[in-house]
């Protein structure tokens, strides 16, 4: 077993001695205070795939992991790990209140890359003003929470990814459409018209090819899971795992283990697997009798994906703001004001009531 060291360490600015940040958008930490710049040296080779049968095997005796200082939200469930200087003690997710004294020192699978945070906080907190700005009947206390500067936040989001070499032999049908003309009675008499039907033909064959990065989210998120809009990133954009690019931000453990991601990641090789078989089979429709699907040479990785997130309760509900921190993509529930769709309401039916008075 491999000696578990610790994964996070302050960065100090050479100049001044304060504590560095990672510059959105680039491959440097920056000083706030004195403006020095420090480039984040690039791993000579590229990060690696590695083996998910053996790695299976070893997890549980902690191999190849190192420590991270983690703050549990008792009332959501997050896993996040805070920078000595985040100023902000709340949940990224529920805005329930950390104790940074009740951190726990707990050992993880090391991400292997992560897709560095190309929008700055104050590009990402403009994009939240506007799209806030843009919504009807939205309560004011949420266009001052898109003001609040310390209202959003910047996290990276654990994601396994997994590789493998499908083989998939079936046996299936082929349906092609073709129609028949029929006559029926109508109150004007016989008509005819045209009717659909399918022809069915037995198929069978085998599908194989390489399934590439399939992405299984590792945060079990229960009510907030990341709508669909805002949950893509680029992979090509993705770079060896440096402790560097973290500074500044929040950082989510998985809680969902490889396990059960690998378990996930197969219904979705599944589904590939069949839209393969399907075009195989070919024809207008399909029927799939069975199928015997096999993964080999499966390989997998831990990565991070940036994400700004704002939480925000209305009327005791909890509702979530995203952006994405790579493409500003951005989407979230929103509520209603009440009280303002009640006064537009009874404006138009103050304008109908005076419009039926002078139109007598």
């Amino acid at each position: 077993m491999e000696e578990i060291q610790n994964s996070e360490h302050k960065k100090a600015c050479a100049n001044c001695g304060a504590e560095m940040k990672f510059k959105p958008g680039s491959h440097q930490l920056t000083c706030e205070y004195c403006g020095y710049e420090e480039f984040i040296e690039q791993s000579k080779s590229s990060f690696e795939e590695l083996e998910l049968a053996h790695y299976l095997k070893i997890v549980g005796e902690n191999a190849y992991t190192e420590t991270i200082e983690l703050l549990h939200c008792k009332n959501c469930g997050a896993n996040q790990h805070v920078e000595e200087n985040y100023k902000s003690l709340d949940c990224v997710y529920c805005g329930e209140p950390l104790i940074r004294e009740d951190a726990e020192v707990e050992g993880w699978i090391t991400p292997g890359a992560l897709v560095p945070f190309q929008l700055d906080v104050k590009k990402a907190r403009n994009i939240f003003k506007n799209w806030v700005g843009s919504l009807w009947f939205a309560p004011n206390k949420l266009k001052r929470a898109a003001l609040n500067p310390e209202g959003l936040h910047g996290l990276y989001v654990p994601y396994w990814t997994f590789d493998a070499n499908l083989h998939a032999t079936y046996q299936g049908q082929r349906g092609d459409y073709y129609y028949e003309t029929q006559t029926y009675n109508s109150n004007k008499g016989k008509r005819t018209r045209q009717v659909r039907k399918t022809r069915w033909t037995y198929a069978s064959g085998t599908v194989n090819g390489f399934v590439d990065d399939i992405l299984i989210n590792a945060s079990n998120r229960k009510r907030r899971e990341i709508p669909s809009k805002v949950a893509f990133w680029n992979l090509k954009d993705l770079v060896g795992f440096n402790t560097k690019y973290l500074s500044g931000f929040v950082t989510e453990k998985y809680t969902v283990s490889l396990k059960e991601g690998h378990h996930l990641s197969f219904q979705e090789a599944k589904n590939i697997a069949y839209n393969w078989i399907r075009r195989d089979i070919g024809g207008d429709t399909q029927r799939i009798a069975n199928a015997d699907i096999k993964l080999t040479d499966e390989t997998f990785k831990h990565v991070l994906l940036p994400i700004y997130l704002s939480a925000y309760r209305y009327n005791g509900k909890e509702y979530s703001f995203y952006i994405n921190g790579q493409t500003g993509a951005v989407s979230g529930k929103r509520p209603y004001s009440f009280w303002k769709i009640f006064f537009l309401v009874l404006f138009i039916l103050v304008l109908i009531g005076l419009f039926a008075i002078f139109a007598k």
